[in-house]
């Protein structure tokens, strides 16, 4: 008796692309099917090491039908009854290699090798590169131009708290690729992910069990034109700064913990005297904190990463460790044009406020990952343990002018130095189980996130003629405030996964699934002022810097006081929460020969609240408290056609849901440090509601190489946007709910491998192949305001919806084009890669303008085109094999530019340089 299997299933199983387990489920068109977690965590979803490209997606790995043909043909039963039944056995399998084509829905994957040949040290600037996405700001990820509200973005199939006060997805640009095997962006919607799907999903992965030992060491330094050697500005802090941690200088002092735990404001005559505010004064750390130091040479960027791992098998079962961590320092200086105009003056839009900004901030990153798996026959268990530490150290100095709150010509100087921590800690663990036919799958995880931001200082000195030097007398010729604020935000999920293949001749799959999350959030900031109790203080002393002048000697003999403001702009503190319980069902079948479905619909019922709360803990009865109780069904359905053998089309229509973030209904003042401005929540924000269509040609003309066409539409109920206001001299920022408004558009991509061996004679094209990749996606957006649409503002006052909306404007954060496109030689034997990358993203509104008659131009981003190269090269050194990798980042030099403009003249809300980056790195694998 002979056995003949096919030959893809063969190369599947011997080269590790999918495990056996994963040979179960499909269905007739070629596409997978499984039970896919209610919170995205599929069974086998795992990425067994690094140099594998599973993703995410439900039973990705599965390459052949559930009958073992071709789709779209049955092979008869065999009658094993019959004469010569048994003598051979033929397993006719069909491979389908590209992963973005065999699974149900519209996806993009980076692979371990993708995300490599970017040369990103985060997955956010690996992302970048993905057809229809952008990245905006410190890692958010935009999806079609949908804001990062409508990106659900998931660490193996779990939510993640975000440690960022501005909004609850969390920055992408915290996680390095080191830790990462793969990424999935999933733009259909299927019900077994959450309802809080606008614009897609971002699936991360990590590494699981390993197939052998491994240990591996990555270094890499960096600079940039703008920055390295030349001059910025620091403050001192603490000696331990340099590794993202304080040694405990910034931690409160003992006297004014007291005082903030007491539940008072801390005022004078007010449960407090003026000794009692002198002492608490005088114990804040002073010169550390405020003195800013000019640096004449900003020191180069550095990297370091190192992650290793083992498996063994005890038995039948294997066991696998993978263990990553890695520490990077980054110092960045922004020379920036910083205006602001209060409104038209005959006719035109003129600067009000008019500074010139530099700013400096160290960023250092921490990250550990700790993997713990085990496989054993078809079933898998992984326990995955995260720990990210992001801080930024800022330090701004800024001179200029200001008609808002002073005379407009006096020339003034502000000096801010500021210290942001934040903190993931995430641990989770997911079972994966198959039992013939049935597959059933568990998960569960708890996550932390922390944001601390302790003595936000600011300065403002006035300069006075009648001394000729900048004064600060803490009152009108001046001013001085300290803040402290802290965020702290628990998560917990659970979910559990059944599916079952129904023992029919058309392949039939039922997959059903509940999932728990419960986010809960509190968050204070405590803001103070410095003032002089006497009044003015004398000349000599005003002229002092910062540290001299609130010295202790000062404080107590010119009796300088604390001063808490906390409250007086929104809530000091609040507790919010989401609670959401979900079920679906889902089913996946061939139809028709060569054409699937996979439809189901989902149930959601969630409670979101934000509960302004007292500085005495209770809540608050001048600030609006949020509850928004609501239920959805969220229907969705793909159909697949498969047009021709390696030509297929799909069809997909859905409802899905974004609710308002803690941050935007929190009505609490935050500095976002990016964009060096203040932002407040609204409290009547309510959720957006959106319906989807979408349509997709696929042709795949060879491994990895494909052409792909789509065209999409969403109609979106009350779009959360931002806008613009005025107050005290200053651009804020706060939310609303416009009525509705349409996206559509449609994107392209290609992918080609060309082997220069074909063309050219030699040995070193002999291995080669260029690569060729290409996307560009045109999106197109208009909000819809009648009249009669109103809108609620964080003070519960209603407006005329066209005093702040325009009919047809475009939804902010979106660009009407995005462009992506790299060519690359590629060493089919060894690592040796050197690729050119082109990003280009067309303008796109951040604020909607201030209101006024009439009203401001909306204030637009314009990021222009980036040019980057990337090359990476083996080399054998001491008998080990090393990696070198050199990038040059924004060869262009493109500039950041924030502006808003009527007629001829332009206003600079936030323009500087980037420059143009170097890096050099070397990694050894033992």
């Amino acid at each position: 008796m002979t056995k003949q299997f096919g030959l893809s299933a063969l190369l599947l199983l011997s080269t590790g692309l999918v495990a056996p387990a994963a040979l179960a489920q499909t269905t007739g068109s070629g596409t997978t099917t499984g039970t896919g977690g209610a919170t995205g965590a599929p069974p086998r979803a795992s990425t067994p090491d690094a140099g594998r490209t599973q993703t995410s997606t439900p039973d990705a790995g599965v390459a052949q039908t559930q009958d073992g043909n071709a789709p779209g043909t049955q092979e008869q039963p065999v009658d094993i009854s019959a004469p010569g039944a048994m003598e051979d056995i033929v397993v006719v399998g069909r491979n389908v290699p590209d992963l973005v084509r065999r699974t149900p829905e519209v996806v993009s994957v980076l692979s371990t090798a993708d995300i490599a040949r970017t040369g990103e040290g985060d997955i956010a600037g690996a992302l970048s590169r993905v057809t229809g996405l952008s990245v905006v700001g410190n890692g958010f990820v935009y999806v079609r131009g949908l804001g990062d509200r409508y990106s659900l973005a998931l660490l193996n199939g779990s939510q993640l708290p975000s440690p960022e006060p501005l909004r609850r997805s969390i920055p992408l640009d915290i996680f390095p690729t080191s830790v990462l095997a793969s990424a999935l962006v999933q733009k259909s919607y299927s019900v077994n992910y959450p309802g809080e799907f606008g614009g897609g999903v971002i699936n991360l992965t990590t590494r699981a069990v390993p197939d052998k030992p491994f240990l591996s060491i990555n270094v890499s330094g960096s600079g940039d034109t703008e920055t390295t050697g030349l001059l910025g500005y620091t403050y001192y802090g603490s000696p331990t700064d340099w590794t993202g941690f304080d040694n405990g200088t910034r931690s409160t002092p003992a006297p004014l913990a007291a005082a903030l735990s007491s539940g008072n404001l801390i005022v004078e005559g007010q449960n407090f005297t003026r000794r009692q505010i002198q002492d608490i004064n005088a114990s804040l750390v002073n010169a550390r904190t405020t003195v800013v130091q000019r640096n004449g040479d900003i020191p180069a960027n550095f990297a370091i990463d190192v992650n290793g791992g083992f498996a063994r098998d005890i038995g039948d079962v294997r066991i696998g460790i993978i263990a990553a961590a890695g520490l990077s320092n980054t110092w960045r200086t922004r020379d920036a044009t910083q205006q602001f105009s209060g409104g038209f003056v005959n006719g035109e839009l003129t600067p009000t406020v008019d500074f010139r900004a530099v700013l400096t901030d160290n960023r250092i990153v921490a990250n550990g990952l700790l993997g713990v798996g085990a496989e054993f026959g078809e079933n898998r268990i992984r326990w995955t343990n995260l720990y990210i530490r992001d801080t930024i150290k800022q330090t701004r100095l800024a001179r200029g002018t200001d008609a808002e709150g002073f005379d407009g010509t006096t020339p003034i100087i502000d000096q801010n130095t500021r210290w942001f921590e934040r903190q993931l800690i995430d641990t989770q663990l997911v079972s994966e189980f198959k039992f013939d036919d049935f597959g059933l799958d568990f998960r569960g995880s708890y996550a932390n996130s922390q944001r601390e931001s302790p003595y936000e200082r600011t300065f403002r000195y006035l300069f006075d003629s009648n001394v000729g030097d900048f004064v600060n007398n803490l009152g009108q010729a001046g001013s001085a405030r300290v803040s402290f604020s802290d965020l702290n935000e628990n998560a917990y999920s659970a979910g559990v996964d059944l599916s079952y293949k129904l023992p029919t001749a058309t392949p039939i799959t039922l997959t059903a699934g509940y999932a728990f999350n419960d986010n809960r959030r509190n968050s204070v900031r405590r803001d103070f002022r410095f003032l002089s109790a006497d009044g003015a203080l004398p000349s000599t002393v005003a002229q002092e810097r910062p540290d001299y002048l609130l010295s202790d000697y000062n404080i107590y003999t010119y009796n300088i006081l604390l001063q808490e403001t906390s409250g007086q702009s929104g809530a000091a503190a609040y507790d919010a929460g989401l609670r959401v319980h979900a079920g679906y069902g889902q089913i996946v079948a061939s139809v028709l020969p060569g054409v699937s479905v996979n439809i189901g619909v989902r149930y959601e019922n969630g409670r979101q609240f934000v509960t302004p709360l007292e500085l005495s803990g209770r809540p608050s009865t001048s600030v609006a408290q949020t509850t928004i109780k609501k239920e959805y069904w969220l229907p969705a359905g793909t159909v697949t056609w498969n047009l021709a053998e390696d030509m297929q089309f799909r069809v997909n229509a859905s409802k899905t849901l974004a609710r308002p973030q803690f941050r935007e209904l929190a009505f609490q003042v935050y500095q976002d440090p990016e964009g060096d401005r203040l932002f407040f929540g609204n409290p009547f924000l309510v959720d957006t509601e959106l319906k989807n269509v979408e349509a997709r040609y696929e042709w795949y003309f060879g491994r990895d190489q494909r052409l792909t066409l789509g065209g999409f539409f969403k109609r979106i109920d009350n779009p959360i946007e931002t806008f613009a206001f005025r107050s005290t001299g200053q651009l804020q920022t706060s939310f609303a709910n416009a009525p509705s408004a349409d996206l559509y558009g449609g994107e392209v991509e290609v992918q080609k491998y060309v082997p220069l061996d074909n063309i050219f004679s030699g040995d070193f094209f002999a291995s080669r192949r260029l690569l060729l990749n290409a996307n560009y996606t045109y999106t197109k957006s208009k909000l819809r305001v009648s009249e009669g649409d109103r809108i609620t503002f964080a003070d519960g006052t209603q407006f005329d919806a066209r005093d702040f909306f325009r009919d047809g404007a475009p939804l902010t954060g979106q660009s009407d084009h995005l462009v992506n496109f790299q060519i690359g030689l590629d060493n089919k034997e060894r690592v040796s890669q050197q690729t050119i990358l082109v990003n280009y993203a067309s303008k796109r509104v951040t604020n909607r303008g201030p209101a006024g008659t009439p009203q401001q131009p909306d204030i637009v981003e314009e990021p222009g085109v980036r040019l980057d190269f990337v090359a990476r090269e083996e080399a054998d050194f001491l008998g080990k094999v090393v990696e070198i990798k050199f990038e040059v980042r924004n060869i262009l030099g493109t500039r950041f530019q924030e502006f808003q403009t009527a007629g001829d003249r332009r206003i600079d809300i936030n323009t500087y340089d980037l420059g143009t980056s170097f890096s050099l790195g070397a990694g050894v694998r033992f």
